[in-house]
């Protein structure tokens, strides 16, 4: 019998509400019937999380320093300890700062390192603080562009996903005004490549894929713009000529609700915002009347990567750090992405 994969998961940005979603995450006994899991984290930070989210005593921290010492056991919570935060006290819950920052960016490092040993089959990560990390010396804009330095990775993007929506992006962390000057045909046709392949990780054997244009109902032949002409058709065409399915350019304004109705089965946006609000919109559900957060969902998953990594779709909720509240819906997606795409991974090389 293949035995389930190891998914190894980065406790986030110790300040923030990382640890505490973590420990409820591992309170779901489901997770171990999908994968085996395991945090790298400080043991401090993670017994403060029990006690933040009134767990103490109701699950066992287990420390370790080799992934062969994880018992993977539902009750127990197998933690990497990498010994940076002693005193749980000097983290400054709630507050963006250096020692976090630090911390964070070495869970992250690690997290990469035994992937690419392959002593896991997946990474999750938890938010981070891009200003954290920064103070703490580390100039990198997020996850993404730090997972593609430690894998030596040239051609990658992110897709967020909820449930069967899925989007890529052409840019991410720039300006709207430098996302325009990225919006070139070489990029483009790279995403959609790497857009055609994670559906074939996930399963789907004849990918749907939709471009979305870059300008308001796609530049209208050239009257609001000429990317669409210049750049995005030529991409389209030649990923077509390489036998993929996709359509466009799309005007982005009605393509994403297509894409919900089961047109497309995932849409390549041309930068951040295009793709992350018709996401959120889904997977983010606020309820007025109780005012609190039914679901913080979704996925963020980095393509092109020699390895698997999958992250929450929120940041470091330091308005509930410590407050023991914050939602672990969106982890525990991400956990199961993770253990789907590296059953997948398994079943090709076997």
């Amino acid at each position: 019998m293949t035995e389930l994969p190891i998914l190894v998961i980065t406790a986030g940005d110790p300040a923030g509400a990382g640890p505490e979603i973590t420990v409820k995450a591992f309170m779901h006994d489901e997770i171990y019937k999908i994968c085996r899991p395991l945090v790298i984290g400080d043991l401090t930070v993670m017994e403060q999380a029990l006690q933040f989210v009134g767990l103490s005593g109701k699950m066992k921290v287990h420390a370790i320093s080799n992934v062969k010492e994880a018992v993977f056991e539902p009750g127990v919570m197998d933690v990497y300890d990498m010994n940076l935060i002693q005193d749980a006290g000097q983290i400054g819950i709630g507050t963006v700062n250096a020692v976090a920052g630090e911390a964070a960016f070495q869970y992250v490092v690690k997290a990469i390192d035994l992937a690419m040993k392959n002593e896991v089959d997946a990474t999750i990560t938890n938010a981070i603080s891009k200003e954290a990390i920064n103070m703490a010396g580390h100039h990198y804009s997020g996850h993404t562009e730090i997972y593609a330095d430690y894998t030596n990775t040239k051609k990658y993007c992110m897709m967020l996903a909820h449930n069967d929506f899925r989007v890529t992006h052409v840019s991410t962390h720039v300006s709207l005004r430098e996302a325009c000057n990225r919006c070139k045909k070489e990029r483009i046709l790279d995403v959609i490549e790497m857009s055609d392949q994670v559906c074939r990780d996930l399963g789907i054997e004849n990918p749907k894929i939709a471009v979305a244009g870059l300008n308001p109902h796609c530049g209208e032949h050239g009257m609001f713009g000429t990317e669409e002409i210049e750049e995005i058709t030529p991409a389209i065409e030649a990923a077509k000529e390489k036998g993929i399915q996709v359509t466009g350019p799309c005007p982005p304004d009605s393509v994403f609700s297509q894409a919900i109705g089961g047109w497309y089965d995932i849409v390549v946006c041309q930068y951040h915002d295009q793709g992350h609000i018709p996401t959120k919109v889904q997977g983010f559900v606020y309820n007025k009347e109780k005012q609190c957060w039914n679901a913080v969902a979704g996925v963020n998953i980095t393509l092109g990567l020699p390895i698997i990594r999958v992250s929450v779709d929120h940041g470091t909720a330091y308005d509930h750090a410590g407050k023991g509240d914050a939602n672990e819906l969106s982890l525990i997606n991400s956990i199961e992405y993770g253990a789907k795409m590296a059953g997948s991974r398994r079943s090709k090389e076997e």
